[in-house]
């Protein structure tokens, strides 16, 4: 079966992204493609420091048990959806240190994007095509776009509290939006599986 995973890039304390990985996830088992198997993986539960492994990713040389572990979590997966922010017009710093710690076990996958921002996290989503096709990431046309201002609820709230994080609350339209991305993950997964098969067996 094919396996995809959400991937909450935010760390912060007070954040919008697990609220929007946990609708993404609960939306695409309920409703996405059904041979699929969803999972989510947290950055912040893996604790990653800032990278500090002695050779880079390509070298395929790692020192660090923590390493090992976000390794092993990724390649257990055919696809990703990342689930970003925008950070001053970029990816969080968070997300980009996690991609960095590997190469290998990003390969010859398919990547989607699910985005929110006061400006729908699009500068973040450009950013990381980039960085996708480096790591051989195929990168799917469709993404989701959230804005802050329209898909949360705020009702109630300090708004002058720095920390405040609405009540997520999506536009009908994200979940077809939603639906057609995983679709897409999925497909191009699968047909690159034999190419990651032909590749580890030769």
């Amino acid at each position: 079966m094919t396996r995809i995973a959400f991937i909450v890039g935010s760390t912060r304390t007070h954040r919008a992204g697990k609220s929007v990985a946990d609708w993404a996830l609960e939306t695409a088992r309920r409703v996405g493609p059904a041979d699929v198997e969803y999972e989510m993986l947290d950055v912040a539960a893996f604790d990653l420091p800032v990278l500090d492994e002695p050779a880079p990713a390509l070298a395929g040389v790692v020192e660090h048990e923590h390493t090992r572990r976000w390794a092993r979590a990724v390649d257990a997966f055919d696809g990703y959806v990342f689930v970003t922010a925008e950070y001053n017009h970029g990816v969080p710093g968070a997300l980009k240190n996690a991609i960095d710690y590997l190469f290998y076990e990003w390969n010859n996958k398919a990547v989607g994007f699910v985005s929110y921002g006061v400006n729908g996290g699009v500068r973040a989503v450009e950013h990381l095509r980039q960085i996708s096709g480096e790591i051989k990431l195929a990168d799917v046309r469709t993404q989701v776009i959230l804005n802050l201002y329209t898909d949360f609820d705020y009702s109630g709230m300090d708004l002058d509290d720095p920390t405040t994080v609405g009540d997520f609350t999506p536009a009908e339209r994200h979940v077809g939006d939603l639906v057609e991305l995983l679709s897409e993950v999925a497909a191009w997964s699968r047909a690159m599986s034999p190419l990651r098969a032909q590749l580890v067996s030769s």
